[in-house]
């Protein structure tokens, strides 16, 4: 796979510089472009090896059923991803998109798996056991990966401006309940060199929800994570509607978790919410400016 990782990059490196006079095909609406976005050519071969990746048979059959309501390909091209940058994915959990992130990178980027610290000195936590012991037991997709271990009341993530991408899926409304959101916008701009992207994906409160009234359920206003990342320096550069589910009706009696995958009713109206699915999700993708000057964070 590194062979052709590399062939396959130095030809769309090559095609790029050439001059060549074929047009490059239209981005969707909701794709903007940005520094961080290559030419058609690369771009088709970025999809290319995300389809090897997301059919590849490390992932599990449980987190490949989960495609559907993630639209992972689409996710990750919206924020620009490439098999040749570096990028810190954080809070990821079990590892659902470990899965894809850390193959795609293994030949020619970086993946960095960011996780919090346990409160308490000596407390194991059962997602980092378990991202090092998938790590560990598949070195020829993940052998290359890095666990980075944060404390999320004074987060350091990388040296300051070393990675090209920062992602976070549905984490945010944890560390709004925390009160650590502020701190954790702050160490994804430090992390990022400038002209970097941080792409963001959760669960979406209606537009009129009232913050306090509702953070305890798991959505959050657009509005308000906009205001957390453009307080910290960023700028948003795009808004899609790849994770959007307009069933999701947002009053639910245990919050977001009554929705699969979680289904904390267990068994109670459980058809009626495998029939709506998984949440009404936003996603951004904010840059950091590239010039540190016009950046609200200096």
């Amino acid at each position: 796979m590194k062979s052709r990782l590399i062939v396959g990059l130095a030809a769309v490196l090559l095609a790029s510089c050439s001059g060549s006079n074929t047009p490059a095909n239209a981005q969707p609406q909701d794709q903007p472009t940005s520094a961080l976005v290559p030419p058609t050519s690369a771009s088709d071969f970025t999809a290319s090896q995300l389809d090897q990746v997301l059919a590849g048979d490390w992932r599990s059959p449980q987190n490949k059923a989960r495609d559907v309501y993630r639209h992972p390909k689409a996710t990750l091209q919206f924020f620009g991803v490439r098999p040749d940058l570096t990028v810190i994915e954080i809070t990821p959990g079990t590892g659902w998109y470990s899965e894809i992130l850390a193959p795609l990178l293994h030949d020619n980027g970086h993946y960095i798996a960011a996780v919090a610290k346990p409160a308490r000195e000596g407390e194991a936590s059962r997602n980092l056991t378990s991202l090092k012991e998938k790590f560990a037991a598949d070195a020829a997709h993940y052998g290359k990966a890095q666990i980075l271990e944060f404390d999320p009341k004074a987060p350091v993530l990388s040296a300051p401006g070393s990675a090209d991408l920062v992602l976070t899926f549905r984490n945010v409304h944890n560390w709004v309940e925390a009160d650590t959101a502020p701190a954790m916008f702050k160490a994804f701009y430090a992390a990022l060199r400038p002209g970097g992207v941080l792409g963001v994906v959760d669960h979406r409160a209606a537009d009129n929800a009232n913050l306090e009234a509702i953070k305890s359920s798991g959505y959050l206003p657009t509005s308000y994570v906009e205001k957390l990342a453009t307080d910290a320096g960023f700028k948003l550069e795009g808004e899609s509607e790849i994770n959007a589910n307009p069933k999701d009706t947002k009053d639910y009696p245990k919050g977001v978790w009554t929705l699969p995958p979680t289904l904390t009713l267990g068994d109670q109206d459980r058809e009626k919410y495998l029939a709506i699915g998984e949440s009404d999700r936003m996603t951004l993708r904010f840059v950091k400016p590239a010039s540190p000057a016009t950046s609200s964070a200096q």
